[in-house]
């Protein structure tokens, strides 16, 4: 048979032919805890998706020895019923206790991160987004940022550049109002552009064309700050139940990180990286 007629059939290894792909995903390992494996062979789900069947799949296991759920014969990790979920959530409750926060951890808290509890502080601005999407060449983009917030620096900017570049420029939808975003709180924006706006542990944010691109899960901002509203600094005395419950969390989710990076340790994990951890639980 020629060679021509090999390819025809779409098994000649030719660019178009299927058979390739298939292969690479039918060869693709199995994830597995301690032998159960978390799905079919060519079957592998996406990564956050798995990384969640082997942490269940690990606290099942963990379960099963402590008594609290019965053994089951299975190649693959079974999907748990409510019962079953509810007896993990108890396990892990009992093995991830925190104690609770002194005064003074929580005074020293407080006295880190005044400027966290403000209440009726707004800033008045407005932007421009060049927003960073899937396929772009973000260094590229950067530099084009770069350029328009140089354009917007200096004494004889006129008056009405920031919007006319806010409405050739932006990716948001406020670029039709010249970039204006209105009186935005803390809670009103994207973590990162409320560190730098409400957050700074020195001087704050000053009014005018910030001097720096602010960088966000969104893409590079042109900031303009029009008005500020100090708002009221809390007492610690307002705060401290608010703080506890912070610091609670905080540390909660730091055992639990140990906990189950403990149980990776101690298992044999195939086909799938997870974190995992030697040292006693850490409460």
């Amino acid at each position: 048979m020629s060679t021509s007629q090999t390819n025809s059939h779409g098994c000649g290894g030719g660019g178009a032919c299927a058979c390739a792909s298939k292969a690479a995903a039918a060869t693709e390992p199995v994830a597995s805890i301690n032998g159960i494996t978390l799905h079919a062979p060519g079957q592998r789900p996406d990564d956050e998706t798995l990384r969640e069947r082997a942490y269940t799949e690990l606290l099942r296991q963990q379960a099963v020895l402590a008594g609290l759920l019965p053994r089951q014969a299975v190649l693959e990790a079974p999907e748990l019923n409510e019962e079953e979920r509810i007896a993990l959530e108890t396990m892990v409750d009992a093995a991830v206790q925190v104690p609770a926060p002194t005064d003074e951890e929580c005074q020293r808290y407080f006295d880190a991160r005044k400027n966290q509890y403000v209440v009726g502080q707004a800033v008045h601005l407005r932007h421009i987004l060049f927003a960073v999407t899937p396929g772009v060449n973000v260094q590229a983009l950067s530099v084009h940022a770069d350029k328009a917030l140089i354009s917007l620096l200096g004494n004889n900017v006129p008056v009405d550049r920031f919007g006319k570049l806010a409405a050739e420029l932006s990716n948001c939808p406020t670029s039709t109002q010249g970039g204006d975003l209105g009186w935005v709180g803390p809670q009103d924006c994207a973590p990162e552009l409320a560190t730098t706006l409400f957050f700074q542990t020195e001087v704050p944010v000053g009014l005018g064309v910030q001097p720096r691109l602010i960088h966000t899960r969104f893409g590079f901002h042109i900031i303009d700050v029009l008005e500020r509203r100090d708002g009221r600094a809390l007492a610690f005395d307002e705060v401290r139940e608010r703080v506890a419950t912070q610091l609670t969390m905080q540390s909660r989710a730091k055992a639990l990180h140990q906990y189950m990076s403990l149980l990776v340790g101690q298992a044999l994990v195939e086909g799938i990286e997870l974190d995992t951890a030697d040292s006693p639980l850490v409460q």
